[in-house]
């Protein structure tokens, strides 16, 4: 059976929660108000594809290809990203919701994260060199065995990351988000 192919397509409106999106490779697609809540993506392809306003909360993404893909204003709870497929996956996020969704181990260089909810993540063993956390809430996320070389926080808010088990090097931070790095000694700053 040979895989569907569908491309430059606008889809809106549509409940996939309740009838599952077709199986295939999607290119250059437009997602807008689309729930995908709880939806099985496993093995889907997409590729420079746009989700506006779409829930993908709790979807399954097992070997699922994002490449080039764009979240905008989306909530994405508690997702695995780090059971996608790896192959040239690229994301970027704008005013979404990701709370306790995990990257665990994924390629993260250069994402652009703007007006993020990020809190509980998982972003242990990911490389997020050149990264941008532009005005996000980092409350409580994991960052261990991260490589955050000139990742840009200087905006992000309630992180905390412990310079000795992450690599920093030329990360940028507000002189107010230095106290993120200094949680694990509980000094006060004043």
């Amino acid at each position: 059976m040979s895989k569907i192919y569908i491309e430059e397509k606008t889809i809106e409106n549509e409940n996939f929660a309740e009838k599952p999106l077709e199986k295939s490779e999607y290119e250059s697609c437009h997602f807008i108000n689309c729930n995908f809540s709880k939806s099985d993506l496993s093995g889907f392809t997409f590729t420079d594809c746009t989700f506006n306003n779409c829930n993908l909360s709790m979807a399954k993404l097992q070997n699922t290809a994002l490449r080039n893909v764009n979240f905008i204003e989306s909530k994405l709870l508690g997702i695995q990203f780090g059971e996608c497929n790896p192959f040239l996956f690229s994301l970027q996020f704008e005013q979404c919701n990701l709370n306790h969704s995990s990257f665990f181990k994924m390629m993260l260089k250069k994402t652009r994260f703007s007006n993020c909810s990020l809190q509980e993540i998982d972003f242990s063993g990911c490389d997020l060199t050149a990264a941008l956390f532009d005005n996000c809430d980092l409350g409580k996320s994991a960052f261990v065995s991260s490589i955050l070389e000139k990742t840009d926080f200087r905006t992000a808010y309630n992180y905390s990351i412990d310079p000795e088990i992450n690599r920093i090097k030329k990360a940028r931070f507000s002189k107010e988000g230095i106290i993120g790095l200094l949680d694990k000694y509980g000094i006060e700053v004043e």
